[in-house]
């Protein structure tokens, strides 16, 4: 069998990471002489390598995120009195394995998002699935699909690792439906022991005016804050001042 009969063997395998570097492989072997075993165990380690990229991109596309983020591009300087160290803390993945919370709350712009995006996508690469909405809409949303897309929904709601609400109370009040969606994920969630991360502007002294019902807003917050953790995001926000960074100033009048 010739080296173009192996690649095409190994890729009817679907052993495609050990058909890419075949070739490079052979001729490492060839111009150091290395023994067959070693030159065997670099190829599956290739293999083994391109599905766990192909895994690692996969869990991403599936979570629902937009933005591959990270704690190393974030300006820290700029509002000195952020949690850094609660932000790393959640960032190390531990809440995940103990089926904790974490709430990010404070002014916008500060950058809750931009941490709770991060913690996802760290999640992604250790291989827990990941489910991340837009709060509001994805609510919104929910109310106004069928029966068959509402259950699709809540099972990857429910399921996922780790869910992710973004913004929640962007637009202050929820629908109805949308405020038993919410107490029905996280009473779900609180009883599986998966973790939640919820981003919002509004502390939670006041969800129960955007819930609509001080009673359910009760219910929610006394599993959320059962076993969480609580981040206060204050100070100036990122987004004007990146703004003002954009501005031209208008040259003077000859």
């Amino acid at each position: 069998m010739n080296p173009q009969e192996i690649e095409n063997t190994l890729r009817k395998l679907r052993l495609s990471g050990m058909a890419q570097t075949l070739q490079t492989r052979v001729m490492q072997a060839q111009a150091s002489q290395e023994p067959f075993l070693d030159t065997l165990t670099s190829l599956l380690q290739d293999e083994l390598d391109q599905r766990r990229s192909r895994l690692m991109a996969r869990r991403y596309k599936l979570s629902g995120l937009d933005e591959k983020l990270s704690l190393a591009d974030f300006d820290w300087r700029f509002n000195p009195k952020l949690p850094r160290g609660a932000c790393f803390e959640l960032h190390s993945l531990k809440f995940l394995s103990e089926g904790t919370n974490a709430l990010l709350v404070g002014k916008p712009g500060t950058g809750k998002s931009h941490v709770a995006k991060a913690v996802a996508y760290q999640a992604t690469l250790q291989g827990y699935d990941v489910a991340y909405v837009e709060a509001d809409g994805a609510l919104a949303r929910y109310a106004l699909a069928d029966a068959s897309e509402r259950a699709r929904l809540l099972k990857a709601w429910v399921a996922a690792d780790l869910l992710l609400l973004d913004d929640l109370f962007l637009a202050r009040r929820i629908g109805e439906h949308a405020a038993e969606l919410l107490q029905m994920i996280v009473h779900q969630r609180y009883k599986l022991r998966r973790s939640i991360v919820i981003t919002s502007n509004r502390v939670v002294q006041d969800w129960g005016r955007y819930l609509g019902d001080a009673t359910m807003a009760t219910t929610i917050l006394d599993r959320l804050m059962h076993r969480c953790a609580m981040l206060e995001f204050e100070g100036k926000s990122y987004r004007l001042k990146e703004a003002s960074a954009r501005l031209v100033t208008p040259s003077d009048p000859a």
